[in-house]
């Protein structure tokens, strides 16, 4: 039996930047070990498949890596409701339109616009800001080979964070320490035992073009490096505001990660503030269609 598939680039207007992904917009029929067979099959950082909804959302949405299934993610939810979009699954889009899926860490609302030619979509994290245990920067380091003086400290020690999905956040000394950082297996087994995300988000504050410049590495998850983490800048967004002795308001980031893979991405994050609480975190982004087929599945 054939599936349909479309693959897009998000976080970018730029085919062959960005962060790939596969999106199967009919998906019903297919077991968990055939939806973990296909993810691996594309071998991109994230697969989705997009099923009928259970609770009156517009789509019921699940989402796997090469490895394994994940409870959310941002580019997978930005480029399913842009590929939804762009099939004209969701009806005719004259100017925007706001679409809820069903997902593991709960309801993922997402905003689309079209602008000119382009459509440009924005999802607001389906959990507030969690904050977990902070790390020692030696097995931080030691992961992304590093050494404890690239770790910066002047917002906040090593830290793990989540609006739906894990991931140690790690302020960096300098775009040099950025650049350098490699993946070291070793270092990241090390993690895992000790209870910390074994999923690393690094950026710097870059001062041009961009507010951050950011890297993540998961490759116990099966992603070596990706190129546009939106669950991670979006968490990054609700951290970085938690430290910001702003009381009140909306703080806003524009983010360029995957430049050192090849795959540049632009990621616009933001997140509302009140009371000295962080109440809210969202992440946007544009998309580009790269390919559409059929996948036999026997």
């Amino acid at each position: 039996m054939g599936y349909r598939y479309f693959i897009c680039d998000v976080f970018t207007d730029t085919r062959f930047g960005g962060n790939p992904l596969a999106v199967l917009p009919e998906a019903a029929g297919l077991s968990d070990e055939r939806m973990q067979q296909i993810a691996r099959e594309f071998n991109f950082s994230e697969t989705t498949f997009v099923l009928p909804p259970e609770a009156g959302h517009t789509r019921r949405v699940r989402i796997f890596t090469p490895a394994l299934e994940i409870p959310f993610a941002g580019h997978p939810n930005i480029g399913t409701a842009f590929v939804l979009a762009t099939a004209g699954e969701l009806g005719a889009l004259e100017t925007s339109t706001t679409v809820s899926f069903e997902e593991k860490a709960g309801v993922v609302s997402i905003e689309i616009r079209r602008q000119g030619e382009s459509i440009w979509c924005e999802l607001a994290a389906p959990q507030t800001l969690s904050l977990g245990k902070t790390v020692a920067s030696e097995p931080v380091a030691a992961a992304v080979s590093l050494t404890v003086d690239d770790i910066g400290s002047s917002t906040h020690p090593p830290q793990t964070a989540s609006v739906g999905l894990p991931f140690v956040m790690v302020e960096l000394a300098d775009r040099a320490a950025l650049e350098r950082a490699r993946i070291d297996m070793a270092g990241f087994e090390a993690l895992a035992p000790q209870g910390i995300s074994p999923d690393i988000h690094l950026y710097v504050r870059s001062g041009d073009d961009f507010d951050i410049r950011a890297r993540m590495f998961a490759p116990l998850d099966g992603v070596p490096e990706d190129p546009a983490t939106g669950s991670a800048n979006c968490a990054l967004a609700g951290l970085l505001s938690h430290c910001d002795a702003r009381a009140d308001g909306t703080l806003r980031w524009r983010i360029a990660q995957g430049v050192e893979m090849g795959r540049p991405s632009v990621l616009e994050a933001s997140a509302d503030k009140k009371d000295g609480v962080v109440v809210a975190t969202r992440v946007g982004g544009a998309s580009v269609l790269v390919s559409e087929g059929t996948i036999e599945v026997d």
